[in-house]
């Protein structure tokens, strides 16, 4: 995206995380960078639509409920509310809406969706041959059948998917089949279900993917390796009663699968909330817009859903805006091995927001997420990365400026003076700075954006170190106001640049600075005799 085009209309697509448990932080690696997209460009002036929710109908919510003995209802509203208050109210997700696919708003316009492209002859019945366990006496949804993944071995592959490879599959490609509940081996039985005619997106899709150039490395590759294998049409209905009935008469019984109707998300997500503010044809500014450009984010095991069968129902609905930037994250490990709930390893988002500060745990998975490559979160990492970057390069640099200015200017400005040449030659490294980190964050470089963020405050705290200013002021009282507001001017270079990854962090240093929240993404200075607000840490050591 160039710089003539910064008003264009901006979607950021949030994957929906599962309303089946709490969060652990390799989920919110792969959701991050969601925000830091968002507030960016609401700060530029783009219009931005952000948009995510909780997914309620997929079988792990069955899943739950039965080994809870309670109803999926319940589960989620559970989990629902458990997202909303970690990742909006503590970790400062800046969504337009967070909505949830269990709404009757998204039931009624997913309907709407199934019913157009069967009218249009995208969508087909035909009759199945599925698992069913005599055990249970029902149906097996995909999630409830696991086996051998007939390419690479992995041994609980799923009826859908296998998590290992990532390759899609039917519940009939698994070796050796066996009922996720009881463990039986399940017979096949006939049920009539609707197909979606993914065959026939085979070549536009082929061609849409190899015209991208802005995807991350791992959703191209894997897209097109994908489709190379050529597409198969896929059963978007299911024999369950928990989810988005199928809206003809007969199909009792029988619900939408997730796979369609979760990813419909998106586009419902962006109705609702224009109609939620009085705005109903707002949507259609980011969905019908040419002009618009779309950022989808979310983990690798959701590449084929976010660039095979949504783009597939949005060309079959027609007249709506593709993915532009697939935003695909590898994965997070903790202590070098997986997260894993039934093992109990990890570490889950809402303990770890009682304890730490949000803004510590925005800046690791940031810079040291899992990006472009696997990661690994350690608890010595994240106390090093906290305690020498963001507080001994970042935070105390902003500290002992603005305790300096106040303790010996009387908290104001002071003027500048002395070597312009120099002066403005910082001036320039401020403006360069914005520049630069703006670009890399639309380019989804979040780690290089940080890291020359971290970098400038190092070079900031070399010139204010050189020059000695605690020294000065004995002698040159002009001297040393010059250097404190070169500084300044810094200071507030950092916040701008820092405020999509870091909202507390950054309105914590506008209080400080006693300036008002940035409208435009661009360095502002701060006049001399301006008078600062009350100094203090930004923030406390993370001890062993």
């Amino acid at each position: 995206m160039n710089k003539e085009n910064r008003l264009k209309p901006i979607l950021v697509a949030s994957a929906w995380p599962y309303a089946n448990g709490s969060l652990h932080l390799g989920h919110v690696a792969g959701l991050m960078g969601a925000d830091f997209l968002a507030r960016y460009f609401r700060i530029k002036g783009n219009p931005v639509m952000f948009v995510s929710g909780s997914d309620c109908h997929g079988t792990p919510i069955e899943v739950k409920a039965e080994k809870e003995k309670t109803t999926p209802k319940e589960i989620v509203e559970k989990y629902d509310l458990e997202f909303r208050n970690n990742l909006i109210d503590k970790l400062g997700f800046s969504y337009n809406l967070f909505s949830k696919t269990a709404n009757p708003f998204h039931y009624e316009k997913v309907q709407e969706f199934f019913l157009d492209l069967l009218k249009k002859e995208l969508i087909y019945e035909k009759t199945q041959n599925l698992p069913f366990c005599k055990h249970c006496k029902r149906f097996l949804p995909d999630r409830y059948i696991e086996g051998m993944c007939p390419k690479c071995g992995f041994n609980e592959a799923r009826g859908d998917q296998c998590y290992e490879c990532g390759s899609i599959l039917d519940a009939k490609d698994l070796i050796n089949p066996r009922c996720k509940i009881c463990g039986e081996k399940p017979i096949w039985k006939d049920s009539k279900h609707f197909f979606l005619k993914l065959s026939h997106f085979e070549k536009p899709l082929f061609e849409w993917v190899k015209k991208s150039r802005n995807w991350r490395n791992n959703a191209r590759n894997f897209t097109l390796t994908f489709l190379e294998g050529g597409l198969h049409d896929r059963a978007i209905t299911r024999d369950s009663s928990w989810g988005v009935p199928i809206p003809l008469p007969g199909y009792e019984g029988k619900t939408i699968y997730v796979w369609f109707e979760a990813v419909s998300g998106y586009l419902t997500a962006s109705q609702e909330f224009s109609q939620k503010i009085e705005q109903p044809d707002l949507w259609q500014n980011f969905w019908k817009n040419p002009e618009a450009f779309h950022y989808y984010v979310h983990g690798k095991d959701n590449i084929p859903f976010h660039t095979v069968i949504w783009p597939a129902i949005l060309m079959g609905l027609g007249g709506l805006h593709l993915p532009d930037m697939i935003v695909s994250s590898e994965y997070l490990s903790f202590e070098g091995k997986q997260f894993s709930k039934s093992r109990n390893w990890g570490v889950w988002l809402p303990e770890f927001l009682d304890a730490q500060n949000p803004d510590a745990l925005r800046y690791y998975l940031g810079i040291n997420g899992p990006e472009n490559a696997d990661s690994d979160f350690s608890w010595r990492e994240y106390q090093v990365k906290t305690n020498t970057e963001l507080i001994g390069k970042f935070g105390n640099f902003i500290n002992r400026i603005l305790s300096f200015t106040q303790k010996n200017f009387n908290n104001l400005v002071p003027e500048r003076s002395g070597n312009n040449n120099e002066n403005e030659k910082i001036i320039d490294k401020c403006n360069k700075l914005i520049a630069e980190v703006g670009n890399l964050i639309e380019e989804t470089k979040f780690h290089e954006a940080l890291k020359k963020i971290i970098s400038f405050a190092e070079y900031c705290n070399r010139y204010v170190d050189s020059l000695e200013p605690w020294k000065i002021i004995k002698e040159n009282k002009e001297e040393a106001g010059n250097t404190i507001n070169i500084c300044i001017q810094t200071i507030s270079a950092l916040e701008i640049a820092i405020s999509p990854f870091l909202p507390f962090t950054a309105e914590k240093i506008r209080k400080q600075l006693n300036v008002s929240g940035r409208t435009k993404w661009e360095f502002s200075p701060v006049e001399a005799g301006h008078q600062i607000g009350e100094v203090e840490p930004l923030f406390e050591r993370v001890e062993v």
